[in-house]
């Protein structure tokens, strides 16, 4: 791996090895992401992803290796790393007996907010109308635009997002490619899995990090 001089590096990792039920997913796996990237973590089920992103995420510790923040071992500024992380999981973590609007309220006051309008951002979303729907009463692709509300209203430079476009149509896909460069622009940087073709994200834009299936 390079050494981190950069100042635009935001998230490092340095020879991380991930192993899961004696199998080894990924080893000696090095790379740096800058303000501004756009990074597809790409590889077929079983390959490791979800756990890449956990593990840069800090919800999970590598068998061996080290994940960085500002070149910094993100386990000795958890409080500031987190506090410049957005994180959604495969799952879209909707409380079934909350309402649109009462999940989207719950998400953004645990992260910190408590100055936004959520009519507004579930209108980003295609949920007007909905928003004192019950989740339990929505459907898959409404669950998972209910999670996504919160990129719409979030300050963090980074967003680890896992299969971010699952249940969503292709307008829907678009919007968020349209986001996710926006935010990249801005500063940030998105890291991702999706098992589907991006339309507007262009090759040149989008950096790509494979990780292959390891029998053994």
């Amino acid at each position: 791996m390079t050494n981190i001089t950069l100042v635009n590096t935001l998230v490092s990792a340095s020879k991380l090895t991930c192993i899961r039920e004696e199998r080894i997913l990924f080893d000696e796996l090095s790379f740096e992401i800058n303000a501004g990237d756009l990074v597809q973590i790409e590889g077929p089920n079983g390959a490791g992803k979800t756990s890449l992103l956990r593990i840069l995420a800090g919800l999970s510790r590598p068998y061996a290796g080290q994940t960085y923040y500002l070149n910094e071992d993100i386990n000795s500024c958890r409080d500031e790393y987190n506090e410049d992380l957005l994180y959604l999981g495969h799952l879209a973590g909707v409380k079934c007996e909350l309402t649109a609007e009462e999940n989207l309220n719950f998400n953004l006051r645990i992260s910190g907010y408590d100055d936004f309008d959520t009519a507004s951002i579930l209108a980003k979303v295609n949920l007007t109308g909905f928003e004192e729907a019950l989740a339990g009463h929505l459907s898959a692709g409404q669950h998972r635009r209910t999670a996504l509300a919160r990129l719409w209203h979030n300050n963090s430079r980074i967003w680890i997002l896992d299969e971010p476009f699952t249940a969503i149509d292709k307008k829907g896909v678009e919007e968020l490619e349209q986001l996710f460069i926006q935010h990249a622009d801005n500063g940030g940087c998105v890291l991702l899995t999706t098992h589907q073709d991006m339309g507007i994200i262009k090759d040149d834009r989008l950096r790509k990090i494979r990780l292959d299936y390891r029998f053994v």
